[in-house]
């Protein structure tokens, strides 16, 4: 029988989206406690969340989405607050001694709710990448301040951190990060001209939420997994290699000194890495369907089309140059990728647009502070936006 009273409460940061719901599903299942939930404008969602849930607080990033919870909830003793310092109020509030916060909001907007939870010395379970894409040194020096273990929840890192059980930091020779390839893999890039949004959104293996399903087709995704596997890990980029694996089975793998290779394998359900962040190092009854490997087959795996899909060499070339140019890559490719989400842009356009942001900005790499990260963040903004009606 679980003794859940071992295990930490938790409050949930972009509890209405894929991770989000994911991470409460997970919640229910094994009896833990959620003290908050935190989303951006889904009002009606939210309240159908606190109220099963019991929340204590929750909060909205719109402001009008707050007012209009606190009115759906007058008749509960559940505090709404608003905005991003209301976010990282609810943060603060010491809820328990061994809370986790799982962070699954989406893009840059994750990264002040992930400074919060390592300042407030909270456990963090991190879905949201753009944290470390962004703010990577100052994220990992923060957490080592506070001695903080950061628990992934991306499926990949999720895996390595599995593996690195086997031997730890010291010992890697490689990272072995798997992608699907997405829904266009084999094409080119004239081929890509007229991808519309609903093939794009048509991924082959994994439900997600929009925009990371739109960085999943470019392999943008890809990118950013590589500067958060990283920083993580505290390994250089060029020792971790992409690998595509189309099945989606085994979802990452670290080849250490000695050549063996360990690998974290099961099906392709984000809920097994939401429940491993909660009860690690314990393992739990499952809340995913068990791995058939007779079933599957067959395994395969590919090297990317970095010349098609230039992103993810792109983001390579963003993490050497260090400073702020992660974020100036991660700001440009969020405007690129709505701009496409409503029509305004082709797929490709995506491509050109985040490549000349970043070729542009080059004073980004100079940036050393949280301020500077801000800042280039919103010249980044700025400047892909115009770019977007050229």
């Amino acid at each position: 029988m679980k003794d859940m009273a071992k295990y930490p409460s938790v409050s949930i940061l972009g509890s209405t989206g894929s991770v989000g719901e994911q991470a409460i599903d997970v919640a229910v299942q094994n009896g833990i406690r959620v003290n908050a939930l935190c989303a951006n404008k889904n009002a009606a969602r939210v309240e159908e969340q606190a109220r099963a849930l019991g929340a204590r607080v929750c909060a909205m990033s719109d402001e009008a989405a707050a007012r209009d919870l606190k009115a759906r909830l007058a008749d509960t003793d559940i505090k709404v607050l608003s905005g991003m310092d209301g976010i990282c109020e609810m943060i603060a509030m010491p809820f328990d001694d061994d809370e986790v916060v799982v962070n699954s909001v989406i893009g840059e907007a994750g990264l002040r709710p992930t400074l919060a939870t390592l300042t407030a010395g909270k456990k963090l379970a991190l879905a949201n990448k753009e944290s470390l894409v962004c703010a990577g040194e100052i994220v990992m020096g923060l957490a080592r301040e506070r001695g903080i273990d950061i628990l992934p929840v991306d499926s990949e890192h999720s895996a390595i951190y599995q593996c690195l059980r086997s031997g730890g930091k010291k010992r890697i020779k490689r990272i072995l990060l798997t992608a699907s390839g997405g829904p266009f893999y084999g094409m080119k890039r004239e081929q890509l001209a007229n991808i519309t949004v609903e093939r794009a959104l048509a991924h082959p293996t994994w439900n997600m939420g929009a925009k990371i399903t739109i960085d999943s087709a470019t392999l943008m995704n890809k990118g950013f997994e590589v500067i958060e596997a990283a920083h993580l890990f505290d390994v250089t980029p060029d020792r971790i290699e992409v690998l595509v694996h189309r099945e989606s089975i085994m979802h990452s793998a670290v080849e250490y000194i000695d050549n063996s290779v360990i690998a974290q394998m099961s099906v392709p359900d984000m809920r097994l890495c939401v429940q491993y962040a909660l009860t690690h190092p314990d393992r739990l009854d499952a809340v995913i369907p068990e791995l058939d490997l007779t079933r599957i087959a067959s395994l395969t795996f590919a090297k990317p089309d970095t010349e098609t899909f230039v992103l993810l060499q792109l983001a390579l070339t963003a993490i050497a140059r260090g400073g702020a140019v992660p974020a100036v890559l991660n700001a440009a490719n969020e405007i690129a990728v709505a701009a496409f989400l409503d029509r305004r842009i082709g797929f490709t356009d995506i491509f050109d647009v985040v490549t000349e942001t970043v070729e542009r900005l080059t004073d980004a790499k100079a940036a050393t502070t949280i301020e500077d990260i801000f800042a280039f963040d919103a010249k980044a903004r700025a400047l892909a936006t115009e770019l977007l009606v050229k």
